[in-house]
Formats: structure tokens, C-alpha cells, sequence
């Protein structure tokens, strides 16, 4: 057995293709060997800014020797089916073996395949995993054919036991492959011979070359908290620049620089956001004030002069780009101060929103309308509401949301309160947005709630009026994450709101629509929510065809209640008892529809006749349902649907005493037709709670 290090050495690859990159390696150059019958124990992949390093351990010497044998025709059999079973086989008539078989006599081929040195698997491994790389943008360079995310300029590969190491030899587009590699850019001194992973690592190390993308990050961490803490700040944190700056620097080294005492006014966000993205720097903020007051930069290496050039160049350029932003803040407080949020909004009529739906600030119309229709279901002020959804967007014509336009909302905050709105709109500004992914916040103010819903209910009515709906795997409108931020806003506020009226009225002012044709895209926009419900609750082992058997009783808009009508129902169904009349349901209503189809033009919902019952187990099942409809009826008007579900439990002993010891399909032709009117009671009966139709199982 022998380990295998493979690296590839190339001009900086991108930080952002790393990580995706050093699994692709594995995943190409593994399973081309598997594939070819050479194993191995373990995998490990790493990625830095000029190399992929994989590493295998336990490679065998060779591939297993092989017999492939297979069965042909009888030896007797035609020419042309034994010419066909040579041509497959790739073998001649004299190369088969003759069997005897029940029947008669059989070829057989047989080929025995020797075992192949690693060496010449590894080869073509990695040959076919360098020439077909998924790098998402690849370049050629000099005169060769290869492609790959910038020049490749080494290629090692060895593989190492107890006895030493050995370069496993290929070439590939004139790169032959060695046991040298290079260390750091800077602080290397030229190629480094290496025998194995851990000879490569140490020597990469001492060379200014941090192999382990998580060391490294670890390293920058350390070195963060440790720099901010002496200096009684702490480290804003940043997992996207910190994965980009990982991807950056071989050797990181964390210097920390002054902010010019002119900027430390600005929002912190637009200092953060400046930072990030002009100069990929951390913030480090004064925790007792929240002003960001340092920056913290990666550098690629170790300065001579303990980093002191660079600080002073990066301070030089982070001065003209704090510059723009407070040039921008300044003038948009000055366009605030002389017509307000909402006049700095005007500009939003000039502003498409989409052809068929008008400019943003016709949107801001329909969604200042829609929030002080739903603030009251949310305890809000509706003027308080609506005056927050005029003014939620204007930010989108502010200079700094056109430089930064990660800021929108952020930037609306500081604006609406510069502007002096207060009572909770300067936070619905921002929190409108909200929730942004699966993991992100919903708004928990009652005036932020009103416009993040009416932002939502609108995007969604609007596509789905113009017939701009998903499909497939496509929604460019990202109505789906609309849909989802809805319900999550909705369920974990517990806001009692209808859905449906709110839909058909927004409906008809966004189209003009008349109210049936309203009322139709309100039903097929509900149906998409009803879809969504099933993805935010599949996570939390909710069933979706519960969700459907609740939702397909119809007017099932309130989602606070048609969640609590799915969970007892799910937890009904995991009863004895709900499982048992699950059954008997689909009996009782299986027996009425087929006597249905034979009889079309009879009653069968008409009320039965306690009266006419004749078996005791028929009177019990009367009395049960008498006495049991006016309790389920109460408890789902209480909306207490365990109740509910209780009740309807204790019909499970009289329907099967019914269905042992009751012939529904009896020869008296008016006893008959009373037994199918009890059943169709029955299914009546439980079809209050849900649709027990779609429910699976």
C-alpha cells in the first residue's frame, strides 16, 4: 500500500471556486480509479490561492487480476449467432471453451484481465480529470489546448510507502509530472522537493504556505479577536469575507488600521459595507457605542516592516472610498432635508417596476393601500402603516442605495428617522425585506409586519396577475421566496388574517379585473401558498398530504388556523384511532360511491331515519353520531380541533361493531337505502374536519 499526493499548481485561482474545486478533484480522480478497480482508504482534498492538493491513502500496487466469464449459444448453434457472440466478446472461434451443459454442449468465453500498476490508473485518473474540470469560467494560454481557471504550471504526483517515493510518471500538454513544487509567491526560495503528504506540508509551511484552508481560517480568526480585543473592540462578523479572504492569502497575516476620525460618523452598515466590498476588510466596532472605529486587513505575507506600508497604502485608498460614501450620505440627507423621504421617493415614478405592472412607485401605491388593510389583523395603526409603505422604498433613489444597493432598507432606516417618521416606521424600512432566506428573521414589529406582507402579497399578485407564475425550476421573480418569507411572517407572528379577501381585492386593483376572474387568481394564487406550506412544514415532519386534506376543504386561508387543524390531524392519524377510522371512512365512502354510480338519481345524502334502524349495532352507530355531531360541531367552531379529533375517536367501536355485524346492501330495498344515508352521515361527519380523500396510508 502506498499514499498518493497529487498537486496542482497554477497561477491564483479564484477564492469564490475553491472550495467547489478541491471536492471536484477528489470526486474526478477517485471515481475514474474506482471505476477502474484501484481502491484506496481515505480522501482528503485542499485548496489555496495558486494550488489543489489531494491526498489518497492506502493505494494498493495494482488493480485486482480479473475472469470475466460469460455463457454463449450451444456449440451446434447457427454460424451467425456464434459470429455475433465472437464480435461481443472480441475473441475468435478457437479462443472459446465447450461446455456441457442439460442441453447439450456450450461455449463459454472466458478472459482473464491482469492486474494494472497504480501508476498507470493514477495517470489516466488524472489526465481525464485535468482535461474535463467543471471550472466555471476556464482559459487557455501559450499554444496548447488546455484549459484550466489560469496557466497550470506544475503538476505533482508521487506516491509514497515505507521503502520512499516514487513520481507516478504522465504528461499533460507538455507538463511532466514531478515531486517539486513552489512555496509562497514572496517568502518562497524556489522549488521544493517533497516525499509524501506530510514531508509536502511541513516544507510548504516553512515556506510561508499554509496548506489547510480551515487552518488558515482559523489562523485570520485568532488573529482578528485577538487584535480587537486589545484594543477593546470586537470583530463584526462576516462568514462570506471571511471565507473570501481564506481563499486569498497562503500565508495570513492580520493587520489592523485607523478609520479617519471624519468618517466614524457614517452608519456603521455603510462603513461595513464600503469596507467589504471596495477593500475586503473586517470592521472591528466599539461594543458599548456600535460604531465601527477600525479595520482590519489579510495580508499575503510578512512585512519587513511589520505591515506598516501597506496600512498606510490601504488607509490612502479606504480615504477616497469613504470619501464617495459620506458625499453621498451628505447629499441625501440634504435632499431629505429639503423634501422629505417621501419627495425623495418621487424619483420612483421614473422607476419600471415590470412593463405590465407599472413604475415602483405605482407598486408603493398598491403596497401603502394593502398595509392599511391588513394593519388592523396585525394590531397595527392603519395610517401608521400605510404612511410606512410610502416611504419603505424611497431609499432606492438615494445615491448611497445606488453605490451600495445591498444597503436598501438599511439606508431607509437612517433616512425615514433623519426624516423624522418615528412610531415604528423607520424600522419597518428596513424589516419590510425581511425574511431574506430560510434562516433570516421575520419582522416582529406590528407596523413592519403590515408592510412586509403587503410588499410580499403584492409581488405575488402582481406576476400571478400578468401570468408571470414558476415553472419548473425557473422563477426569475423569486416568487417562491415571496411566498415562503408570507407564511413564515404569518405563522411565527400567529396572526389571524385572511388571505383570500385580501388577494381578491388586490386583484382587482392591480388588473382592473372583474370579481370572478379575481376570485379565480385569488384561488390559484392560495394553492401555490397551500404548495409552499408543504416545503416550510416538510422540515419540521409535517405530512404533506395532510396539509393537502386540510387545505382541500376549502376556504382554508387563515394559515394560523389551517396549521392547527394540520398538526391534530397528524397527530390524530398516529393514533390506533385515527388509523382505524381513516379505514372505515374509506369504506363507508367507497360502499356510497359505488352504489352511486348504479343508482345516479338516488338520495343518498339525504338525513337517515333513526327510526327504521333494525340491527343493534345500526342503533348504536345512530346514537353515536347524534350525540357526537353537536361536540364536533362546538369544537371546531372553538377552533380546538384536538377536541374535535377526540370526539370523533369514540366513533371507531360503533362503526366497526357496524360494519361486523351489519349488511348495508340489504334486500329490503328501504333499509338498504337508510344504511347508505347513515354511511354517506358518517363520511359527512368527519369530512367537517378534513378531506379524508387525499390522505395517504
Amino acid at each position: 500500500m502506498a499514499d498518493l499526493l497529487l498537486e496542482l499548481f497554477s497561477e491564483e485561482i479564484p477564492a469564490r471556486m475553491q472550495a467547489r474545486a478541491s471536492e471536484d478533484l477528489k470526486r474526478l480522480v477517485t471515481g475514474h480509479m474506482v471505476e477502474a478497480g484501484l481502491t484506496y482508504a481515505d480522501a482528503r482534498a485542499f485548496a489555496g490561492p495558486r494550488r489543489l492538493t489531494l491526498v489518497l491513502g492506502d493505494v494498493p500496487e495494482a488493480t485486482m487480476a480479473t475472469r470475466e466469464e460469460r455463457k454463449g449459444p450451444r456449440a451446434d448453434a447457427p454460424e451467425k449467432a456464434i459470429e455475433g457472440f465472437l464480435r461481443s466478446t472480441g475473441l475468435t472461434r478457437d479462443q472459446l471453451e465447450t461446455r456441457a451443459d442439460k442441453k447439450g454442449d456450450v461455449l463459454f468465453s472466458v478472459i482473464d484481465r491482469p492486474g494494472r500498476p497504480a501508476e498507470e490508473v493514477i495517470a489516466e485518473a488524472v489526465e481525464a480529470a485535468v482535461r474535463n474540470f467543471p471550472w466555471p469560467k476556464s482559459m487557455r494560454w501559450g499554444t496548447g489546448s488546455l484549459r484550466w481557471v489560469r496557466p497550470l504550471r506544475r503538476i505533482l504526483c508521487t506516491l509514497s510507502d515505507e521503502s520512499g517515493s516514487r513520481v507516478v510518471p504522465f504528461e499533460i500538454d507538455g507538463i511532466a509530472s514531478g515531486d517539486v513544487t513552489e512555496g509562497h509567491r514572496v517568502h518562497g526560495d524556489g522549488p521544493i522537493r517533497v516525499a509524501g503528504f506530510e514531508d509536502y506540508a511541513a516544507k510548504l509551511e516553512a515556506a510561508k504556505v499554509v496548506v489547510d484552508a480551515g487552518a488558515r481560517t482559523r489562523r485570520i480568526e485568532h488573529e482578528l479577536t485577538q487584535q480587537a480585543f486589545a484594543l477593546g473592540l470586537e470583530v463584526v462578523t462576516d462568514p462570506g469575507l471571511m471565507t473570501e479572504v481564506t481563499g486569498l492569502a497562503e500565508w495570513p497575516v492580520v493587520l489592523v488600521g485607523q478609520i479617519e476620525e471624519r468618517f466614524l460618523a457614517l452608519p456603521p452598515e455603510v462603513l461595513q459595507t464600503s469596507m467589504r466590498e471596495h477593500q475586503k476588510f473586517f470592521s472591528l466596532r466599539n461594543p458599548a457605542t456600535g460604531r465601527i472605529e477600525r479595520f482590519a486587513t489579510v495580508a499575503n505575507l510578512d512585512a519587513p516592516d511589520g505591515g506598516a506600508a501597506i496600512l498606510a497604502g490601504n488607509g490612502r485608498v479606504l480615504a477616497a472610498r469613504l470619501s464617495d460614501a459620506a458625499f453621498f450620505w451628505e447629499n441625501d440627507l440634504r435632499t431629505i432635508k429639503a423634501r422629505g423621504l417621501e419627495g425623495m421617493g418621487e424619483a420612483l415614478a421614473a422607476v419600471t417596476f415590470h412593463e405590465k405592472l407599472g413604475s415602483q412607485a405605482d407598486r408603493v401605491a398598491r403596497i401603502a393601500a394593502l398595509a392599511r388593510e391588513i394593519a388592523p389583523s396585525v394590531g397595527a395603526r392603519p395610517d401608521l402603516a400605510a404612511e410606512a409603505a410610502r416611504v419603505a422604498k424611497a431609499d432606492l433613489a438615494s445615491e448611497m442605495v445606488y453605490e451600495f444597493p445591498e444597503l436598501q432598507g438599511v439606508m431607509g432606516r437612517f433616512y425615514a428617522a433623519a426624516a423624522g417618521h418615528d412610531d415604528g416606521v423607520p424600522e419597518a424600512c428596513e424589516a419590510h425585506y425581511r425574511p431574506l432566506g430560510p434562516t433570516d428573521a421575520v419582522p416582529d414589529e406590528p407596523v413592519a409586519i403590515a408592510v412586509a406582507l403587503a410588499d410580499k402579497i403584492d409581488m405575488l399578485s402582481g406576476f400571478w396577475a400578468i401570468d408571470e407564475k414558476p415553472t419548473g425550476s425557473k422563477d426569475p421573480f423569486a416568487l417562491r421566496r415571496a411566498a415562503l418569507g408570507a407564511i413564515r411572517t404569518v405563522l411565527e407572528a400567529g396572526l389571524r388574517l385572511r388571505l383570500r379577501p385580501l388577494g381578491v381585492s388586490h386583484f382587482a386593483l392591480i388588473s382592473d379585473a372583474p370579481t370572478p376572474q379575481a376570485e379565480a387568481m385569488a384561488d390559484s394564487l392560495l394553492a401555490f401558498i397551500a404548495d409552499r406550506l408543504k416545503v416550510a412544514l416538510r422540515d419540521q415532519g409535517v405530512r404533506h398530504d395532510v396539509i393537502q386534506a386540510c387545505f382541500d376543504l376549502g376556504g382554508q386561508d387563515d394559515l394560523v388556523l389551517l396549521v392547527a387543524r394540520v398538526r391534530a390531524l397528524q397527530d390524530f392519524l398516529a393514533t390506533e384511532d385515527g388509523a382505524n377510522l381513516l379505514a372505515a371512512y374509506r369504506r363507508a365512502a367507497n360502499i356510497v360511491a359505488a352504489e352511486a354510480k348504479k343508482e345516479p338519481e338516488a338520495d343518498f345524502a339525504a338525513t337517515p331515519d333513526p327510526a327504521s334502524a333494525v340491527e343493534p349495532a345500526e342503533t348504536v352507530l345512530f346514537e353515536a353520531l347524534a350525540a357526537l355531531q353537536p361536540r364536533v360541531e362546538a369544537a371546531l367552531v372553538a377552533e380546538d380541533f384536538a377536541a374535535a379529533m377526540g370526539a370523533m375517536a369514540e366513533l371507531r367501536a360503533p362503526v366497526d361493531a357496524f360494519f361486523d355485524d351489519v349488511t348495508v346492501n340489504a334486500a329490503d330495498p328501504g333499509l338498504r337505502l337508510n344504511r347508505l344515508r347513515l354511511l354517506s352521515a358518517l363520511s359527512a361527519l368527519m369530512s367537517r374536519v378534513a378531506d379524508w380523500e387525499g390522505i395517504e396510508g
